[in-house]
């Protein structure tokens, strides 16, 4: 659901480059991007699972037995 925030003008220009220098496609991109380096977070947090092991090659070979 979209929103507005509200940055200065100084902000929207830093925004605006570091938008240009990403090829970003949004500020809303650029904001992830860095939010994400920030805090280390990768870009996909789908299945993530800190108590989940590595699959093994046994593991990998079964799936391509279906």
């Amino acid at each position: 659901m979209p929103t507005t925030v509200q940055v200065d003008e100084k902000t929207l220009q830093m925004l605006n480059k570091i938008k240009k220098e990403m090829k970003a496609t949004s500020h809303n991109q650029v904001i992830k991007n860095l939010i994400c380096e920030r805090k280390k977070i990768p870009n996909s947090m789908f299945g993530s699972n800190r108590k989940l092991k590595s699959f093994t090659q046994e593991d990998k070979a079964e799936s391509h037995e279906l």
